[in-house]
């Protein structure tokens, strides 16, 4: 797998001209996001990260490499911010709900048009890149897995119907996570609270 540093290391050998990587990343993720990965051309992506094409291909080697330098730090980015909310819930429930409130923050405004890169990426790439596609299965399952952990937690600690089938749920809050990043892209998602509500029913 393609490393920043291993991006890094071309620009070095290449010597295109100096660039923060972090931020070059952080704009190339918003065409990805944006356009999505094939429609995203190394022009756009070029604009957006006010790079020349040789730059790009010196320091990054080609576009799909690039896409998963910027993959990984949108879901680096993601984890990090949603385990800093995660930190502040003490029940299963309440990580649960945190969880479906993040997803729904998320949908919103200028942040829900851009997209969720993950579902876009699932949706592209499943038929067309086996590697990446992979790759991208292995972030949905382990989100599952995530949200099985939380709901067992909440079964523990009394917080969640013990009876829950904990798998079978977990699928269910993705897919609803999920649709709100795909709503989100089209408007915002309305009656929030009710939608938050109804989608905790499900934890009894």
């Amino acid at each position: 797998m393609i490393t920043t540093a291993t991006a890094h290391k071309n620009r070095e050998r290449g010597r295109p001209r100096e660039f923060d990587i972090e931020q070059a990343l952080d704009n190339a993720m918003t065409v990805f996001r944006q356009k999505g990965y094939h429609a995203a051309s190394i022009t756009d992506l070029g604009e957006a990260m006010n790079l020349s094409a040789g730059s790009i291909y010196k320091a990054f080697k080609d576009k799909r490499s690039l896409f998963l330098l910027v993959f990984e730090r949108y879901l680096a980015l993601r984890n990090a911010d949603l385990r800093r909310r995660l930190s502040h819930c003490v029940s299963g429930r309440e990580k649960v709900t945190e969880l479906l409130q993040f997803y729904l923050d998320s949908a919103r405004a200028t942040e829900g048009r851009r997209g969720c890169l993950v579902v876009a990426s699932a949706i592209a790439l499943q038929t067309l890149d086996e590697a990446l596609a992979q790759r991208i299965n292995e972030v949905v399952q382990r989100n599952q897995r995530f949200l099985v952990t939380l709901l067992e937690l909440g079964q523990k600690d009394g917080s969640i119907d013990k009876t829950l089938d904990s798998e079978a749920a977990a699928g269910l809050i993705l897919c609803i996570a999920f649709g709100m990043r795909v709503a989100g892209k089209v408007s915002d998602v309305t009656n929030e609270q009710e939608t938050l509500a109804l989608a905790l029913k499900v934890l009894g």
